[in-house]
């Protein structure tokens, strides 16, 4: 604990103020109203009541004291910052040596005044030098105010007056600084203070100096519920009333995990503030292309720890990432890291929403408005909802769907095409089951063959999508004839490797050997050749991320899928594992 949460002209002055208790302390005589002289000559006289009559003297004036400073709050608090420094040109002086004497703060009360007398000169938007260098001294002083390392070092000055309350120091300024942050909790939520209702609401300008002053104090583990609360305030404004500063400081404190916000914290901060929720976004796909991914569930646990799956359960926040992802697949080029990240996003936040919105607070059409509601609805079935003897079934509806969409005449920008694309592309699973149903499955090939062309191939300039089918069907055939033979050798796939490796068509390389790589998992003797023919893929084609991803993700779907006997999956798992340690090394 090194400082404490802070709030300007808040009107959270104790209720003892209001009732008149004083605490426990004798009052003597009434104290001369807003005598700013008469208490600086006493602040003067105490310096730091280093000697035992400067002590019993501040010991004595404590209650008039707070008297004082309590008419003095009241009277600051309806005051402009600048109107009240002209009017009482003496009072930073005086509020200066009061927060410098350790028998002044060590009262709770008194200290508390000071901090809101603090508050009240502080500039919300200072406007010259003067101003700036003002609000970082009361910034510094305020600070200092519940600094335990400062009351750890005059543990000898405080003992004797804090241990007559019963409290070591530390455990008095930890037990005060949890106090305040409840009690500006309780002011921001509105709720009962001391048996009162809260009915006057809190002005905009004092929540903006609020978070302004939480900025020194955001990675305190005490200041965690008021940064909660601050996040989840709204005020009548139309505009956002809490500082730029303090939401971006909030983020990065989050993003580097120095902080620990609830969800709700979290979706508000990003829903209210663009830039950081772009910067989480940022944050995530920096850290999965930085680092050295060895399987999907790594990207998956970055994904989830960034709690932008569970955010995005909230449809602005989801539209927003999506918007994000888009823009970074266009500039890379469609980077094969940045499709990983988008298809593992795309399962992670459809779990996030089925546990989060079991009352289906938002219809699916919120998340996707522009799209194709009977083709969204699709592709949101999981492949682990349906038995596994549907699959094909549920991918030629899938396929239809699409080629009737993409075959009106009514899409026909480039852009529309994209928006179609991108959404399929999110889907990744079910393109991977597609691949795999058509080699193991008794299917009638030329849906599925069509989902995978459109998503390889989305434009169809010059019939670009009708070769690549042709080309696919004549591969797809050749390794039918192969696909179960028990001994296999490298010049069997010739064919289908050319097609792979040597045709100038990008789309025709990438099906093909989306093909050809599920045929050495699944076939009865591709695992014999799998190595030999991978090696030969990467090495003369330069495919080697696009291969390594395509293990990856299959090797993480049998490991989180059903829809196969165990003997099957770790025969399959291994033969993953052998080839992407191959391809790695």
């Amino acid at each position: 604990m090194n400082a404490a949460v802070l709030a300007p002209r808040w009107r959270l002055v104790s209720r003892e103020y209001s009732s008149g208790k004083d605490c426990g302390m004798a009052q003597d005589t009434a104290v001369p109203k807003l005598n700013f002289e008469y208490w600086l000559d006493k602040a003067i006289e105490w310096g730091q009541a280093t000697t035992l009559e400067s002590q019993k003297d501040v010991y004595l004036h404590l209650p008039q004291l707070q008297q004082f400073l309590h008419q003095l709050y009241e009277t600051l608090k309806h005051m402009d910052s600048i109107v009240a420094i002209q009017q009482f040109p003496l009072i930073g002086q005086l509020l200066g040596r009061l927060c410098w004497n350790p028998f002044v703060i060590g009262y709770d009360e008194s200290q508390k005044a000071l901090m809101w007398c603090l508050c009240c000169l502080f500039s919300n938007e200072p406007q010259n030098p003067v101003e700036l260098k003002a609000n970082s001294w009361i910034q510094s002083l305020l600070c200092h105010l519940l600094s335990s390392s400062k009351w750890e070092s005059n543990e000898a000055e405080t003992s004797r007056f804090i241990s007559n309350l019963g409290y070591t120091s530390a455990d008095y300024h930890c037990y005060l600084v949890k106090n305040m942050v409840l009690a500006l909790v309780t002011e921001l939520r509105g709720n009962n203070f001391n048996g009162l209702y809260v009915q006057e609401r809190i002005s905009d300008s004092h929540v903006n100096a609020v978070s302004r002053f939480c900025l020194p104090l955001i990675t305190l583990p005490d200041l965690t519920p008021l940064l909660e609360a601050l996040l989840c305030y709204h005020g009548g404004a139309s505009k956002e009333i809490l500082s730029s500063e303090f939401l971006e400081a909030v983020n990065e404190a989050f993003l580097k995990k120095k902080i620990f916000l609830p969800a709700s914290a979290v979706s508000s901060l990003w829903l209210r503030h663009l830039p950081s929720l772009e910067k989480a976004v940022l944050y995530v796909l920096d850290q999965l292309v930085s680092i050295q991914v060895n399987s999907l569930e790594e990207v998956a646990c970055v994904i989830k720890d960034s709690f932008l799956p569970q955010a995005a359960a909230h449809p602005a926040i989801f539209r927003i990432v999506n918007e994000i992802f888009k823009n970074a697949l266009l500039e890379t080029n469609g980077a094969v890291e940045i499709i990983t990240t988008i298809q593992v996003f795309t399962q992670l936040f459809f779990e996030a929403l089925r546990n989060e919105n079991k009352q289906h607070k938002f219809p699916l059409k919120s998340y996707f408005p522009y799209h194709h509601q009977p083709l969204v609805t699709a592709l949101f079935k999981r492949p682990s909802e349906l038995p596994a003897m549907y699959w094909s079934q549920h991918l030629k509806r899938i396929s239809d769907i699409l080629k009737a969409l993409v075959e009106d005449t009514s899409i026909s920008s480039l852009d529309d095409l994209f928006e179609i694309w991108f959404l399929v592309a999110g889907f990744g699973e079910w393109l991977d089951i597609a691949a795999e149903q058509l080699l193991k499955a008794a299917v009638e090939p030329d849906a599925l063959l069509w989902l995978l062309a459109f998503y390889y191939c989305p434009q169809n300039e010059n019939q670009q999508r009708t070769q690549t089918m042709v080309e696919a069907q004549a591969v797809y055939s050749h390794l039918m004839t192969l696909f179960s033979r028990m001994v296999l050798s490298v010049k069997d796939l010739e064919a289908a490797v050319h097609s792979a490796t040597d045709t100038e068509q990008s789309c025709i390389q990438h099906l093909t050997t989306h093909l050809l790589i599920y045929f050495l998992l699944f076939s009865s003797g591709g695992h014999m050749i799998a190595q030999e023919l991978i090696y030969h893929i990467t090495e003369t084609s330069d495919r080697s991320k696009e291969v390594c991803s395509l293990l990856t993700r299959t090797a993480y779907r049998i490991n989180h899928g059903g829809g196969r006997d165990e003997e099957e999956k770790q025969r399959i798992v291994t033969l993953l594992n052998q080839l992407l340690h191959k391809l790695k090394a």
